[in-house]
Order: C-alpha cells, then sequence, then structure tokens
C-alpha cells in the first residue's frame, strides 16, 4: 500500500482509504504524512523568527 493511499478524517481521527470523505462521520479527509526532511529547509528562517517572537510574547 502507497503511503499516500492512506487518509485521516479531520472529525473524529479515524484512517481510511476513502479520498473524498470519511465513512464513519462524513468529515473531510486528510494525508497525516509530514514533508520529506531537507537539509536546504526553505523556511527555517520564518520558524526561528516566530519562536523567538512567541518567546518574547510569553516573556510580556
Amino acid at each position: 500500500m502507497s503511503p499516500t493511499l492512506l487518509r485521516r478524517c479531520r472529525e473524529c481521527g479515524e484512517y481510511t482509504l476513502n479520498q473524498s470523505k470519511c465513512p464513519r462521520c462524513g468529515g473531510s479527509v486528510y494525508t497525516p504524512i509530514p514533508p520529506k526532511f531537507s537539509p536546504d529547509d526553505k523556511y527555517a528562517k520564518y520558524r526561528r523568527m516566530m519562536k523567538e517572537e512567541a518567546e518574547k510574547r510569553s516573556k510580556s
């Protein structure tokens, strides 16, 4: 089975092979697989900036 076939419901959290909606509750489904790791991370700078901003706000 290909990892892209597995879907997870946003409403109830059930896993399914249905591509359009959850067969149990009818909620929307998404692919629960995280993005591949890349040493050339294009968004690392933005994540660090957001983390620093969150730390500053929590200290205030």
